[in-house]
């Protein structure tokens, strides 16, 4: 029997993906071998004790460019996820700082030598690959997490959010995660609470003592007329809970006041405080700056409004900005005075805006600045708040705070 003479590797010809064809795959290899080690010679390569250091210091990316299902069981944390084969796609959106220090990482460390050169060649100028890549990370008993994830459901609902570099799973996920309190169902409250819920905010609690009035439907969207005469509190849950079963509306159906106030907005990261008087809101600071929770305050009168966001962890409060209330004839309500139906749309969706901005440390956020709304002469201005040094209800005095009922008084109540 004749024996065909073994080809040399110097008459094995690629195909045109590269590929050694007729049992070349020693040729590829060795291809891939050079293909590689001429990527390592034009990159820089840190070990895994060289990578944790830079990202410790809080400046350093982590960029993650395994595939989703590798990603989904574990990842360093906080890092950006974009597969090897979307690098070049998805980069420049998700990271578009060119100088900004970035660590590359894979399982082994082969792909994200690849990355890295491609990076370089996209203009990225300070980019490392992690030897060793995550399997020797997680080896080693460094730090690492599981990612937040989604289902297939969210993922689909809330997808132009993930888009954004952001937002992304992560943000989104905290969006999920967190709880909001509004403080009336109102024209405010309307807005606002639509758009919280359709943004996935996963708790909402609201709390009006009022039922649906058929004057109500010029500007509080939350309700219909098929619902008045309904609480107000349960109009506004059938309609959130129709528009995303994701979040879970709470409702207090009660007047707040200073018996109730503090086990109420405990728990909530932020409340949104569309308030019609002055009490409410006195009552409502005392208490948010005693628990150290963020308002994000609107109002609104005939043709204008404003928004402001009291952080009393990093800015003035409501006492900062209105000391005293001023006399009645000065601050009629809207039932006396009129409101132009559209305006609480613009304050209540802003509103949202900026509690979603806190929610996710978004963006620089109205905390210390007053923006103020003139429809007639569509301006948008805004101006500086600053504490008040002789309020004495601080976040730095919270334990001698006491929250009380002012009774039209509304003198701060510090303990002595």
């Amino acid at each position: 029997m004749a024996v065909c003479p073994e080809k040399s590797s110097s008459s094995l010809k690629p195909d045109q993906n590269g590929r050694v064809l007729g049992g070349g795959f020693v040729t590829y290899m060795a291809g891939f071998r050079d293909l590689l080690a001429q990527a390592k010679s034009q990159i820089v390569e840190v070990d895994t004790a060289d990578a944790a250091a830079r990202l410790a210091t809080g400046t350093t990316l982590a960029l993650d460019v395994r595939e989703p299902d590798e990603f989904e069981q574990g990842t360093l944390p906080l890092s950006i996820h974009i597969p090897r084969g979307h690098l070049e796609a998805q980069i420049e959106s998700k990271i578009t700082d060119k100088d900004a220090p970035i660590v590359v990482y894979c399982a082994g460390g082969v792909r994200s030598a690849f990355a890295a050169k491609t990076l370089q060649e996209l203009g990225y100028t300070n980019v490392v690959s992690m030897a060793g890549g995550f399997g020797k990370w997680k080896d080693e008993g460094r730090q690492w997490g599981t990612p937040a994830s989604l289902t297939a459901e969210q993922r689909n609902r809330y997808q132009r959010h993930i888009l954004l570099p952001e937002v992304g799973v992560e943000g989104q996920a905290k969006l999920l995660a967190s709880k909001v309190l509004l403080l009336g169902a109102g024209g405010l409250g309307s807005p606002a609470a639509l758009y919280l819920a359709a943004a996935g905010v996963g708790t909402i609690g609201i709390v009006d003592m009022d039922e649906v009035d058929a004057s109500n439907l010029q500007r509080q969207i939350l309700h219909n007329i098929d619902r008045i005469g309904d609480r107000k509190v349960d109009s506004a849950k059938k309609t959130l809970t129709m528009l995303n079963p994701d979040v879970d509306v709470v409702t207090y159906d009660t007047r707040l006041d200073a018996s109730n106030i503090m086990d109420i907005i405990a728990g909530y990261d932020v409340i949104v405080d569309g308030a019609d008087n002055f009490p409410s809101r006195y009552v409502l600071n005392d208490a948010s700056v005693k628990l150290g929770i963020p308002v994000v305050h609107g109002s609104i009168f005939r043709f204008e409004g404003m928004v402001t966001v009291f952080d009393p962890k990093n800015g003035p409060t409501y006492r900062d900005m209105v000391p005293e209330p001023p006399p009645a004839e000065l601050a009629p309500s809207c039932a006396e005075a009129g409101v132009l139906g559209v305006l609480p749309g613009i304050v209540g969706s802003i509103q949202a805006l900026e509690t979603i901005k806190l929610l996710l440390s978004l963006g620089e956020s109205l905390v210390g600045r007053i923006l103020a709304i003139d429809t007639t002469e569509m301006e948008f201005r805004t101006f500086k708040l600053r504490a008040d040094p002789s309020n004495q209800v601080t976040y730095a005095n919270r334990e001698r705070i006491e929250v009380r009922d002012l009774d039209g008084l509304c003198a701060p109540w510090i303990s002595h």
